[in-house]
């Protein structure tokens, strides 16, 4: 499928192979910065989505996150994260104080050894609808939920698990991708926008209607600071039209969110808002030099050789066709839409009032 879609155009690659990849968590210098344990309460981690929150579900001979330089921060080779190390879920996870969820395939392999732990559905590539960015099988977010209720259904997670579970659901544009590939524009966005927010409620409502307490999800990051989008600056400014299109969606999200709410009275869905979680990092590194350790918060670390070829990739003799920095944590995004390790870091710092809401 990488191949298949290397010539769409820049802003096709805007959102390209969003959402990716893991294994349980190792300690790191500040991974455990947040770190808490929040009155001993919450016990599992459910995660639906793409590869902003995947830790290694899709197949090893197709998605980039299994090749190398992936991985080369944690856990220091390609474990399946679309990043250089930790992702989204880690520090969700970390913050919260739950167990690393483990990947959908390994509990399909091994169902008693990690019973007692909650389960990452995400894949990348995935959408609330079928995509054409998935290196993997085009699972939907609403096959992921299948896979829960069927785990629900036979047993493996009782009623007391659910009660002190919360959920992770991330949605980073796969979808939008695939609306402009398939019609070559944007037109008619803001109705289809409409309906991913639809479709997206019935999905955060199923998964609460099954037992799980809390329901948090994620808002859309800046689509015109991606990499993908940006190069077109020289990685100097954020593509603002585009960036329009995250702040509509996250609009309506909002609302969709609030009437959710209030069908339950009570907060029972949460939104993660990675939209201001990133411009509050750039800004911050605007405004005060050297407070972060990014000179140019919106240039990737793994970058193509040209503008045709990705992070991961190789020619027919095995020669690289991409450059790595030489220090990833001096970069905000790993490759041309995920953040790095460092990047999700400070985005789980920014977001940490609203993941205090997932334990109340």
């Amino acid at each position: 499928m990488e191949n298949q879609w290397r010539h769409v155009s820049v802003f096709h690659l805007l959102f390209f192979f969003i959402l990716t990849g893991i294994q349980v968590v190792q300690s790191s210098p500040h991974y455990y910065h947040h770190h808490r344990r929040l009155g001993g309460r919450l016990s599992k981690l459910f995660v639906f989505g793409d590869s902003y929150a995947d830790t290694g579900n899709n197949q090893k001979p197709v998605a980039r996150s299994w090749k190398v330089p992936y991985g080369i921060t944690f856990p220091g080779k390609p474990a399946g994260r679309f990043s250089d190390g930790r992702v989204l879920t880690d520090y969700v996870a970390s913050f919260l104080g739950i167990k690393t969820p483990v990947e959908w395939r390994k509990m399909e392999a091994n169902r008693l050894r990690y019973g007692p732990y909650g389960i990452n559905f995400a894949f990348g590539g995935t959408g609330v609808f079928d995509t054409v960015v998935a290196p993997d099988r085009n699972i939907t977010m609403t096959k992921q939920i299948d896979f829960f209720q069927q785990l629900i259904h036979d047993g493996v997670y009782s009623k007391l698990d659910l009660d002190s579970s919360v959920a992770l659901v991330s949605l980073a544009g796969n979808d939008y991708t695939t609306y402009s590939a398939r019609n070559g524009s944007t037109e008619g966005l803001s109705n289809f926008t409409a309906s991913i927010i639809n479709q997206l409620a019935i999905n955060m409502k199923r998964i609460h209607d099954m037992g799980v307490k809390k329901v948090a999800v994620t808002a859309v990051e800046p689509f015109g600071c991606l990499p993908a989008n940006s190069v077109l600056s020289s990685y100097q400014q954020c593509n603002e039209t585009n960036n329009k299109i995250s702040i509509f969606h996250n609009l309506l999200l909002q609302q969709a969110v609030e009437k959710l709410n209030n069908e339950t009275n009570e907060s029972t869905f949460i939104i993660l808002d990675l939209y201001n979680a990133f411009i509050s990092t750039f800004e911050r590194q605007k405004d005060h030099p050297g407070s972060l350790k990014y000179v140019n918060p919106l240039k990737p670390c793994c970058v193509g050789i040209t503008t045709k070829d990705l992070c991961g990739e190789k020619d027919e003799n095995g020669v690289a066709k991409y450059t790595v920095c030489q220090d990833p944590e001096s970069a905000f995004f790993w490759d041309d839409v995920h953040p790095s390790q460092e990047g999700w870091h400070a985005v789980s710092s920014a977001l940490q009032n609203s993941l205090q809401q997932l334990s109340l």
